[in-house]
């Protein structure tokens, strides 16, 4: 029992690195707690108000320290160009559902200029609490809002600086169950043209779609993390391992590519059903030895592709270059899509090799 519960600590910082969403409602909480402590004892009128302080942390811990300061920023500004709106409103029209309507409709054009960024909503947000809630006490009630919003973004976005999430873990969890994935298209593709022969167009046009959200959940978790980097001061003592991480993105990323591209080059010209096929039974096993290869490759390469992790694959790639060069030597024929496999197979092994 007391090795059992020896393990629990380990097992709950295993958990908690993985899903980054504990820790962001650790932080929210926190941070609106703390928010709403303040409001309540902020002098009037921002006293009658502390409900806002909490949006304004939650807003401000939603996200990486970098996006929590700039949706902040954003956010404040949205708040007040509503509020500004609403106020020019209230003063020339009298209160009903025209006015509120003409005070909505410019607020949704405002809202959709790029400097508000996602924020954009708030600008309507803003002039329809203004205009409905402010009526007979505008100022005080603008000013309660937007300072109380203000100051929880600011308590959120101290927070994100003392917690701050760097999210390396889940965009490691990615990366590795990309690599899996462009692991086992391979192997799979290399057994399809050793045992079948011709590609299933219908099949492996399936199999490489199949691959795509797998392919984005790599690119977003890896830009999740590069953002949570930035300012973040936990990054300096994890900085070898996020660059690192960067590196592998980089490998995975063009990997991705040179497989869509080989997929998508035997999908249209050694598929069943086509008259005259581009490798035929000659070249098929040279490529498959060369897909093989790349994929152990892959495999072997870790988190930290080393400088000669590329050359069992391109000596293989020499090899199918050689047959390519010797089939046509002694056909007379082109096998330009040959030619054009072991060009794109060659990126591949071009990016291994750092």
């Amino acid at each position: 029992m007391t090795g059992r519960w020896r393990r629990v600590p380990a097992a709950v910082h295993h958990a908690w690195v993985r899903h980054p969403r504990w820790s962001l409602a650790v932080r929210g909480a926190l941070a609106a707690a703390l928010a709403w402590m303040v409001g309540v004892v902020a002098p009037a009128p921002f006293s009658d108000y502390p409900y806002y302080a909490p949006l304004g942390a939650v807003i401000a811990t939603t996200g990486t320290l970098a996006r929590s300061v700039r949706e902040s920023l954003q956010t404040v500004a949205a708040l007040l160009l509503g509020a500004g709106i609403a106020l020019a409103a209230d003063s020339v029209l009298v209160p009903g559902a025209l006015s509120l309507a003409l005070v909505v409709g410019v607020a949704l054009l405002c809202a959709g200029w790029r400097v508000f960024g996602g924020m954009g909503a708030w600008v309507a947000n803003a002039a329809i609490f203004v205009l409905v809630l402010g009526q007979g006490e505008s100022a005080d009630y603008v000013g309660a809002f937007a300072g109380l919003v203000v100051v929880g973004a600011a308590i959120g976005t101290g927070v994100n600086l003392l917690l701050p999430p760097l999210l390396l873990t889940p965009s490691a969890l990615a990366l590795g169950a990309l690599r899996d994935a462009l692991v086992e298209q391979l192997d799979d593709l290399a057994g399809w043209l050793d045992d079948e022969g011709p590609l299933d167009a219908a099949e492996w046009e399936r199999r490489r779609r199949a691959l795509y959200p797998t392919i984005e959940g790599a690119r977003a978790a890896v830009a999740r993390s590069g953002e949570a980097s930035r300012g973040n001061p936990r990054a300096r003592r994890h900085g070898e391992r996020a660059r690192s991480q960067a590196r592998q993105a980089e490998v995975l990323g063009t990997s991705a590519e040179v497989v869509d591209e080989v997929v998508r080059l035997l999908v249209g010209w050694e598929r069943s059903g086509r008259a005259e096929v581009a490798l035929g039974p000659r070249l098929r096993p040279e490529l498959a030895s060369a897909l093989r290869s790349f994929a152990r490759t892959l495999q072997d390469a870790g988190s930290d592709a080393g400088p000669d992790a590329g050359a069992a694959f391109a000596r293989s790639l020499d090899g199918l270059q050689d047959v390519v060069h010797d089939a046509r030597e002694d056909t007379g024929d082109d096998h330009l899509v040959a030619g054009a496999l072991v060009v794109v197979l060659r990126r591949g092994a071009d990016v291994l090799s750092g």
